[in-house]
């Protein structure tokens, strides 16, 4: 389907390809190999609260986060 880039540089999506993504409010866009791709992203409202109490119980901090992502990155 042939879509107008605004003056905004927005471009409204068609009805008949939006109906086929429903209750999508997020869509990643990427450039690939001379093509735009656009894929629907499921964002999920959590309660951080639980983690950051767990956290607070083991004595983790924000310091303790980055060293274990960097471990894991290691190995």
């Amino acid at each position: 389907m042939l879509v107008k880039l605004s003056s905004r540089n927005q471009v409204i999506v068609p009805r008949k390809i939006l109906a086929q993504i429903p209750d999508t409010r997020y869509i990643d866009v990427e450039w690939k190999d001379g093509a735009i791709i656009m894929k629907p992203v499921a964002v999920l409202d959590t309660n951080l609260e639980p983690i950051r109490d767990k956290m607070r119980q083991l004595g983790l901090n924000q310091e303790s986060v980055s060293e274990a992502i960097q471990w894991a990155r290691s190995g």
